[in-house]
């Protein structure tokens, strides 16, 4: 089947209405065939939404530049704006070159696509089955082996590839009947890249005994997405009864009473939930078993990289690794503008009880942390506490605890936090004060 504006039109209205369409335009082959259809279709009066395109410069390569020239002359040619993003890659040695430039990239597109606009890709059928392979030789689940979804929601608008169905044959046809040029990543040829290896040296191989292969490949992806769909429903359900509305935090022994099979499917979910990368199979079934095992008076901590889960009243709480605050860690602090602090900020708010107006407005304040206090007197109880039963009172998890505020004036505890008043700096009942709040932000923001 040849490929037509008319096949491209006919995907674009299943989707939510866009009044943008911004293409990722590398200036290779693909990319420059879907860009040509959509101005094809836009210029018959097809397609009335506003067309663009976005070119991402990774400068990874000597010809970067010259890349991008040839881009903005195409736009120009095609009567298109064409924004241009300069990137500049730095990968750490045994990062994946690959997953680092994708990774940057969408993360560059993400702020520019508003709200009723969406980006195309110009990934095909060939794409989608190789990503399959890959993902199937790294040992993948269903999520995996779904491979790219034709639609997404991407920031405040859509992501779609609206030429998963087409092969690269087709795409190739399409070039050469309409005359286009087009640009040769040489990074391609290089058989080092897992995708080039398997594009060069195994497809070929495949195909020559399977020639439908990259069909009935996309098609085993779209089985997953909907078994995938199916496992994310369910877990979705659980998630609702699991999952602490104001912290959060799982329910282990809720978890632990699902199947196994379920159990790591909510997990998963709620991690990435939160906003973190997925587990690998050998974290998830660290993490099931060590929260389950350790003892009660046990907090265990099980990480991968950029995630922390840890148990505490057997909740589990995510965050990202928290990183120790220096001995003597000390901030000055006049009360007027919210402060900053290793975890969240803390702000005054004028009112009625809290600190009393005539101490507060002495201000110098100082703002410590772990600060060697044992024991407090919290205002009105005619008694010292323990700090440490403060926070139990107040579910205060062990590794929060270094970082909870201690407000000090001239080496006077004034408060902790907004936890409580210490002894004798309280207003009275109905008298002016400041009240503290400590803004603690989810942790896996810090």
């Amino acid at each position: 089947m040849r490929l037509t504006a008319e096949r491209l039109l006919r995907f674009l209205e299943l989707l939510p209405p866009a009044s943008h369409y911004r293409v990722a335009y590398s200036g290779g082959r693909d990319s420059h065939v879907l860009l040509h259809l959509l101005v094809s279709a836009h210029t018959a009066g097809d397609l009335r939404s506003r067309v663009s395109a976005i070119h991402v410069n990774h400068g990874l390569q000597a010809g970067a530049d010259s890349w991008q020239r040839h881009c903005r002359r195409v736009c120009e040619q095609l009567g298109v704006e064409c924004a241009l993003v300069n990137l500049a890659l730095r990968p750490k040695p045994g990062e994946s070159l690959e997953a680092e430039a994708r990774t940057a990239r969408y993360r560059a597109l993400l702020p520019l696509i508003e709200a009723g606009e969406t980006l195309l890709t110009a990934h095909h059928q060939d794409d989608q089955a190789e990503t399959v392979l890959l993902q199937l030789l790294r040992g993948a689940g269903p999520a995996g082996l779904a491979a790219m979804p034709a639609s997404t929601s991407f920031g405040k608008g859509m992501l779609a590839r609206p030429l998963l169905d087409v092969d690269a044959d087709a795409l190739t046809d399409y070039a050469l009947r309409h005359g286009l040029a087009w640009v040769e990543d040489p990074s391609n040829g290089s058989p080092r890249f897992a995708r080039n290896y398997l594009r060069q040296q195994v497809m070929p191989l495949l195909r020559a005994r399977w020639p439908a292969m990259t069909r009935t490949l996309s098609r085993s992806a779209r089985h997953c997405a909907d078994s995938q769909q199916l496992i994310d429903s369910i877990a979705e359900q659980d998630l609702s009864r699991l999952v602490a509305k104001e912290s959060g935090a799982l329910d282990l022994p809720g978890v632990l009473l699902l199947a196994p099979p379920r159990a790591r499917s909510v997990v998963r979910s709620w991690v990435k939930g939160a906003g973190f990368p997925t587990p690998a199979s050998a974290h998830l079934e660290r993490l099931l078993h060590e929260m389950e095992s350790a003892a009660s008076d046990r907090n265990p901590v099980v990480h991968w990289p950029g995630v922390e889960v840890r148990r505490y009243r057997r909740q589990l709480h995510i965050m990202a690794p928290l990183h120790p605050i220096a001995v003597g860690t000390r901030i000055g602090w006049e009360g007027r503008v919210a402060l900053p602090l290793p975890v969240g900020e803390l702000v005054a708010i004028a009112g009625v009880g809290g600190i009393s107006r005539e101490r507060w407005l002495r201000g110098g304040f100082e703002v410590r942390f772990d600060s060697g206090v044992d024991r407090i007197r919290i205002a009105g109880r005619g008694h010292s506490t323990e700090l440490k039963k403060l926070y139990q009172q107040h579910a205060i998890p062990p590794w929060l605890r270094p970082r909870v505020p201690l407000i000090f004036q001239q080496d006077e505890l004034l408060a902790v936090a907004d936890l409580c008043v210490c002894e004798p700096f309280a207003a009275a009942q109905d008298a002016p004060g400041f009240r503290l709040k400590w803004r603690r932000q989810a942790l896996e923001e810090r």
